[in-house]
């Protein structure tokens, strides 16, 4: 480890020249590598803040970071110049998460391409030549397999393109990549049965089904929500107890289909307009004699009176007339 960047007089000596753009030109034209050195238009040099270093990074670094813009005037390279006064094992590593942050600070600022950060390590400790590689990839137990990982493009599982059939393969993980799939489908009804055989099957439970029937409500096709829970109870009658039972949490939490922005929409051309943000704007003031409208309304066009009483938070004392 090196010293504290507020008690070591090598870092302090060290910066008093390097924050001198003179001397820090002189230095990157002598120490950057030649095809990195051609790029860079060091008569641009900027001195750049150091402050966006993660915090618990800051007392492990004498960094200074220059920013020159590059020879055809077209992007920014910055030099992180580090100084050590003894070596230490994990320094390439440090190095490259310094890099990145300033491939952060660089993104952050608006520009949309990611610059090259070049650190250049200083070392003139004790022990001669510097004994450890600054290739941060050394530092892994499989060199080989790390070089592999990080200098080719990362795993990518785009679900947009898997097939269903292939999804419905995936045991416990398939009913959240087929909800999420299909979450901005206009009609989620064709894909009850895929679903219900899903549930069928076992691998989820009543958390994981509340939240994504919860999911359902505030990023799907919210209109046909209570639809789609009844095609699936009738579907899975071994089911059906535990779909009223999450329902009814739902509830409970202050969920409410066909409520939005405080009041009731309506129940319109077969739809139960609503859920806004997923949260209960509640019955207000006067809006219970509508609330058992939809009620029957819904009675009538063949609802189960248990999803009616869910979906629009009456009892059954509030719609005797309904059984």
């Amino acid at each position: 480890m090196t010293e504290s960047t507020t008690s070591s007089p090598h870092d302090a000596v060290f910066k008093t020249f390097m924050f001198t753009p003179e001397t820090a030109r002189d230095f990157l034209e002598i120490h950057l590598p030649e095809p990195l050195r051609k790029l860079c238009n060091l008569q641009t040099l900027r001195l750049e803040p150091t402050s966006f270093i993660e915090k618990s990074l800051r007392a492990y670094y004498s960094d200074v970071l220059w920013s020159v813009e590059t020879s055809d005037s077209e992007g920014y390279i910055y030099c992180v110049i580090e100084h050590q006064s003894s070596a230490e094992k994990n320094m390439a590593f440090r190095l490259m998460r310094y890099a990145t942050a300033a491939m952060q600070r660089h993104l952050d600022k608006g520009y949309d391409r990611v610059p090259l950060v070049v650190p250049l390590l200083f070392y003139h400790g004790e022990t001669s030549p510097y004994p450890y590689s600054l290739n941060w990839l050394d530092e892994f137990d499989d060199p080989q397999l790390a070089r592999q990982l990080y200098t080719e493009a990362f795993p990518l599982v785009d679900i947009t393109i898997v097939p269903d059939d292939e999804i419905m393969q995936h045991r416990r993980i398939a009913l959240l990549e087929l909800i999420q799939k299909h979450i901005r489908d206009r009609d989620l009804i064709g894909m009850v049965d895929r679903i219900t055989t899903l549930l069928v099957r076992g691998f989820t439970n009543d958390s994981q089904l509340q939240t994504l029937f919860n999911y359902l409500l505030q990023c799907g096709d919210t209109s046909r929500f209570t639809r789609f829970i009844q095609e699936i109870a009738e579907r899975s009658p071994l089911q059906k107890e535990r779909l009223m039972t999450i329902a009814e949490r739902l509830r409970q939490e202050g969920h409410q289909i066909g409520w939005q922005e405080g009041k009731i929409e309506g129940w319109q051309e077969g739809k139960i307009e609503g859920w806004q943000e997923g949260k209960l704007e509640g019955l207000q003031e006067g809006m219970h004699e509508q609330a058992i409208k939809i009620a029957l309304r819904m009675l009538e066009q063949g609802f189960e009176r248990e999803i009616v009483l869910a979906t629009t938070q009456l009892t059954d004392a509030d719609i005797p007339n309904c059984h």
